[in-house]
């Protein structure tokens, strides 16, 4: 796999695949950009919005489809999620991305991206986006993003959770939002899963949604497979004291298999949302604290 490798002058390509954004957030991440050397390009309907979306599917495709076909951009920020990426990611020709590795930017509904281009063995960015990039312009996590973007991998030394199950695995990264992921199965770009590392985050989700989309997985053989399993944020679930919390749902839906599980990794819909590089390989061992390398 290509090695993520930017230097200053390079352009950034800011695109808006899915939801409509405020535009204020795009000028704070070309701002961002800018600020680091880098020359923000920004799309055509990056700032648009036809109904819930940043653009019809052709205006979004279009756009996406430049980025990637462009050899002068380097790396492709989405600038939100929301929801439109699955309308138009079988319209996009990837084929460039193959031969001319770029990083593609982004979480939430980017998850769609991140899945396909895993199984296309290109690696990708679940990072922060417009957003945070505008609001928490100095925060670590942003920081770490244009350390990745630099060609550095990063380490990261996470607490330990009482839900935590000791060991240790090798696995290219895969996953992202599990709700996208729980909309993507049974397509081609569903999960690949045996050997890999899964990451997986929400948020806004009922405890026996996330039931229901946990037991999707366990009973399609994608949590039997896998080397581990890396849970992140799951923020703004809605309180049901009938039913467990999300994590210990979680926990139950592998509690079957002998890999090692972190909870509580800071990544998701969440200010403290560190970068990973999908569809590289990484290490996890969870033991007193959990160490992703």
């Amino acid at each position: 796999m290509a090695k993520i490798k930017l230097q200053k002058g390079d352009k950034i390509m800011i695109v808006t695949p899915s939801g409509a954004i405020n535009p204020d957030y795009v000028d704070g991440a070309a701002k961002f950009l800018s600020n680091h050397g880098f020359v923000p390009v920004l799309g055509k309907c990056v700032k648009g919005c036809f109904g819930r979306y940043a653009g019809t599917i052709d205006e979004r495709v279009a756009d996406l489809q430049t980025a990637i076909d462009d050899d002068s951009i380097k790396a492709i920020l989405c600038s939100r999620g929301g929801y439109g990426a699955v309308q138009i990611v079988d319209k996009i020709d990837f084929s460039r991305m193959k031969k001319n590795p770029k990083p593609l930017i982004g979480f939430s509904d980017i998850t769609v991206f991140h899945s396909a281009l895993t199984n296309m063995k290109v690696p990708s960015l679940h990072a922060s986006m417009a957003k945070y990039f505008t609001e928490y312009p100095d925060a670590e996590p942003q920081q770490t993003l244009l350390r990745i973007l630099q060609g550095k991998k990063p380490k990261y030394n996470v607490e330990s959770h009482p839900l935590n199950r000791r060991g240790e695995a090798s696995g290219v990264l895969t996953g992202g939002n599990l709700s996208v992921l729980y909309g993507l199965r049974g397509t081609n770009y569903d999960i690949r899963p045996k050997g890999k590392l899964l990451f997986i985050e929400d948020i806004a989700e009922a405890p026996y949604h996330i039931d229901r989309m946990m037991n999707n997985l366990k009973l399609g053989g994608i949590l039997s497979q896998i080397s581990g399993l890396i849970v992140g944020q799951f923020t703004d679930i809605a309180e049901d004291d009938r039913m467990k919390s999300a994590y210990e749902i979680i926990a139950d839906a592998v509690a079957d298999y002998d890999y090692p599980v972190c909870f509580g990794f800071p990544a998701g819909h969440t200010p403290e949302n560190y970068p990973l590089v999908m569809g590289k390989k990484w290490k996890l061992t969870v033991g007193d604290n959990v160490i992703l390398q």
